[in-house]
């Protein structure tokens, strides 16, 4: 089943559900067909590892775990948590994003 996602790799983003409410991070990447999506700074979780070439001292590592897309509302220009609608572009017929609450366009 394939569900239309809002939210785009590079994306800043605010988490509105969950350990991490509220924290506001960039989208580093986006999985569409589990629904989920890893924000910068936010769902932090301790990951055990064993030494090896990457990390020669082994030890525990923080690192961000995916949320859900439903969890996460796209900040605008104005830096406000909003809704995203679809619609043509005037100049180049292309369909772009937009705010609901502002109105304007999201790159």
């Amino acid at each position: 089943m394939s569900v239309k996602i809002n939210i785009k790799k590079g994306d800043t983003v605010k988490v509105i559900s969950g350990e991490s409410k509220g924290k506001q991070g960039r989208v580093l990447r986006v999985n569409a067909e589990t629904s989920r999506a890893v924000v910068e700074g936010a769902n932090l979780v301790k990951k055990h590892t064993k030494p090896n070439a990457k990390s020669p001292q082994g030890g525990i590592l923080e690192q961000e775990a995916p949320i859900h897309i439903s969890n996460l509302m796209i900040l605008d220009g104005k830096g406000n948590a909003t809704r995203v609608g679809r619609k043509k572009d005037e100049k180049t017929g292309k369909s772009v994003r937009f705010s609901k609450k502002s109105g304007e366009v999201i790159n």
